[in-house]
């Protein structure tokens, strides 16, 4: 399965992959009326300090405690791998991101749970972070 990774070493901290999963993620088809004087909520975060910053998103583990712990169903693995929120389904409990390892869940402008689901609903053929990523520090590939 291909999934997201990163090097850390090759990231700059730019928060371009936020502004672009932020935007694919919207719905709208113009970057400006979908973001532009309105807090983003991207379903990948940069963290770090000055000397080492890094994005982090799921991971779509292969047994994840997120699908295990979710009290709704909500949370779901598919076929392909991939750990998918039905957002209909959610309640809100924050379960999710108590068991997530990664802290690759948050709530979305609605308050209900988002996480990376590898842009395949909106698919550009890539995620929205690793076409976006100006150093390749995100990519997108089977290893």
């Amino acid at each position: 399965m291909k999934r997201i990774y990163v090097n850390e070493e090759w990231c700059l901290g730019c928060h371009l992959c936020e502004y672009n999963c932020a935007f694919a993620n919207s719905g709208k088809s113009d970057m400006a009326s979908a973001l532009k004087g309105r807090p983003i909520f991207p379903r990948i975060h940069i963290e770090g300090g000055d000397r080492v910053t890094y994005a982090v998103s799921c991971r779509h583990c292969t047994d994840p405690l997120c699908v295990k712990s979710c009290i709704s169903g909500a949370l779901s693995r598919d076929a392909d791998g991939v750990i998918r929120i039905d957002r209909s389904r959610c309640v809100g409990c924050y379960t999710c991101v108590l068991v997530c390892p990664y802290g690759a869940l948050s709530p979305g402008e609605d308050g209900v749970m988002q996480k990376c689901e590898l842009c395949l609903r909106n698919a550009t053929g890539e995620p929205a972070c690793a076409a976006g990523c100006p150093n390749r520090a995100i990519v997108y590939e089977e290893r």
